[in-house]
Order: C-alpha cells, then sequence, then structure tokens
C-alpha cells in the first residue's frame, strides 16, 4: 500500500512538513506538461473516497508519535498527495480528525474544484491553502495544464474568488512558467492581475526542478522569470521565487556567497541591494564576479536597471511538437 506519511521534508514555504498522501498515483483533475508524476492516463473531475480516514490519520498519528519521541520539529502537516488533493470526498473529515495532534495543517490543491461547495468547506478547514494559478487564459490553460475536457477556465477562477472571499487562513498561490507556453509579458500580466484579486499572502513562482511530463517542456531563461518577477511585483505585495536553488540562509550572516545565493533565489536583487548585503558582510564586489563567473549568479538588465538572479539548472535543448 502507498505511503501515507512521509518526511518531514523541509519547506522554505512550510518548514518541516510532514507529507500526507492520501491520493492513488495518479488521480487528477490535470495532466499539467511540467508534472514530475509523469501524465495523467485519465483525467476525472469525480471526487471518490480512496483510503478510509481512519487509516490516513492512523499512520499519521503513528508518524508523528515516532518523530516527537526522536525529538524531531513538525511545523505542518502537508497534504500533497500523487494527485489533486480535493479529488477525496474525505478531505474535511482527515483534517478535522488531525487537527488534535496540534499541528498546522496545509493543504496543496491545483484549484480545479473549488468551485464546488463541498469543496470550499473542507479547504477552509486548513491553516494553510496553495492554489495553482498558472495563467488567466483559457488557451494557455489548456496548453500547460491539460485540464479535464469538461472544466471551464472561468469556472475555475470564479470558484477561486468565492474561496478567498471565506478563507480566514493563509492563502498562497503558485504559478509554475514554462518556456515558451506561458512565460510572455502579456501572459504573465494577465496572470498577475488575477492573482492580484485574490490577494494571497504571497505569490509564488516556480519553474521546473525536476523531469517533466512532457519531455520538452521547460524552464524559461533567468530574464523571463525577473521579467514575470517585476510584473508580479508591481502588483501584489508578497512574491517570491521557487527556482530550487535556494539555501537556508538569509539576510546577512557574514557568509556574503551564501547570503546572496539565498536571496537571490528568493528576489531578483537590485545592483544597490547587492551591495548593501556585501557592506553588511564586509565582503568586496569581487564576491558577485566570482559567483558570476562560477555561473551561479546571473546579471540582467531590466527596465535600465541592474538585477542578479541565482541561475537555474542547466537547461534541456530540447524543441517542442508542432
Amino acid at each position: 500500500m502507498t505511503s501515507i506519511a512521509f518526511g518531514p521534508v523541509p519547506s522554505r514555504r512550510l518548514g518541516q512538513s510532514l507529507g500526507v498522501n492520501h491520493i492513488p498515483p495518479k488521480v487528477c483533475t490535470y495532466s499539467c506538461l511540467y508534472c514530475q508524476l509523469g501524465p495523467t492516463p485519465g483525467t476525472s473531475l469525480a471526487r471518490a473516497a480512496f483510503y478510509a480516514p481512519e487509516h490516513v490519520v492512523a499512520q499519521v498519528t503513528e508518524r508523528v508519535q515516532a518523530l516527537r519521541t526522536r525529538g524531531e520539529p513538525i511545523d505542518y502537516l502537508t497534504f500533497v498527495p500523487d494527485g489533486e488533493p480535493t479529488l477525496d470526498l474525505r478531505l474535511g473529515d482527515m483534517i478535522d480528525s488531525l487537527k488534535p495532534l496540534g499541528i498546522r495543517i496545509a493543504v496543496i490543491s491545483n484549484g480545479s474544484l473549488v468551485w464546488q461547495d463541498e469543496v470550499r468547506t473542507a479547504l477552509a478547514k486548513a491553516d494553510w491553502v496553495s492554489l495553482k494559478v498558472d495563467s488567466a487564459d483559457e488557451t494557455v490553460w489548456r496548453r500547460i495544464n491539460r485540464p479535464d475536457q469538461s472544466l471551464r477556465l472561468q469556472t475555475v477562477l470564479d470558484g477561486m474568488a468565492a474561496f478567498t472571499r471565506s478563507y480566514r487562513g493563509c492563502l498562497v498561490t503558485e504559478t509554475m512558467l514554462l518556456d515558451g507556453v506561458n512565460d510572455d509579458p502579456a501572459t504573465v500580466r494577465a496572470t498577475a492581475a488575477f492573482v492580484a484579486t485574490l490577494r494571497p499572502h504571497t505569490a509564488y513562482l516556480l519553474v521546473p526542478t525536476r523531469p517533466t511530463a512532457a519531455a520538452w517542456a521547460r524552464c524559461p531563461s533567468e530574464e523571463a522569470v525577473t521579467r514575470a518577477y517585476q510584473i508580479f511585483a508591481a502588483r501584489l505585495a508578497r512574491v517570491e521565487l521557487l527556482t530550487g536553488g535556494e539555501t537556508a540562509a538569509f539576510g546577512a550572516t557574514g557568509d556574503a556567497e551564501n547570503d546572496l545565493l539565498s536571496t537571490a533565489a528568493v528576489h531578483p536583487m537590485r545592483a544597490e541591494a547587492v551591495r548593501q548585503l556585501l557592506a553588511k558582510d564586509g565582503a568586496a564586489w569581487q564576491v558577485v564576479e566570482q559567483l558570476v563567473a562560477r555561473k551561479l549568479l546571473k546579471e540582467i538588465e531590466y527596465e535600465g536597471e541592474t538585477f542578479y538572479v541565482r541561475c537555474f539548472a542547466p537547461k534541456r535543448e530540447l524543441i517542442p511538437p508542432r
């Protein structure tokens, strides 16, 4: 049987996150180009009961007790299964049953079913919810997320808006950027405009860091991601990059190289901000030059300003199908 509880996994968003895998692979409403689990054999909107809630709760409780015995911290119990978590009819029941453990609960969802009242009710029980918004354009959405044919994007977006009007926990959004698919300025502006209406605590921008379902789907350039970041930041109070290159340190610790890489992985840094961080660490500009030469940091010009961003993993030179 599938391992229900896994981790905890260190997460920049959720600290020490104990995963809850309550959906069999790969039961999903989408078949995203970039999914690390591969294509969805057959998308579905039919909610069902997959594992007995008692079994899920027992597995998670056992794992929590074992970790607590060893003195290991757990910041969140995170529903992040091998499919779409809101397809589970008993999601709300499981959240209620896990609350006595005294650990905050998170759900990472693609948001495709939040137009359903029962789904919004279940998600409302969680302390932290992530919704995926890869595009606000129907054509682009169908290309990147490859949703179930019966879904309509406006229905999904309206459902997200309805959820955010009533949700009292911490809401974040995730936008995965793919080269040549949804990273052009017009598409990014439309996406950012919609995300801004949700007023998330944080809007995360992601790039693929693992093998993708479609072999040709690849990471955008650092220039394209920096541009997307600036477009989002113009509309939203808090925007962060999740590019897979972050390290644990943030701010000035005395280790200029690590400080620069960890911060530039989250936010493209203006040259002046880089100078200020170097000054706090007592380091010279030579550190930047060396990181650029080693292809760990990249210098980018955007609208007359110089930015520095953490380099991504090498891109595969694959040609998308015509």
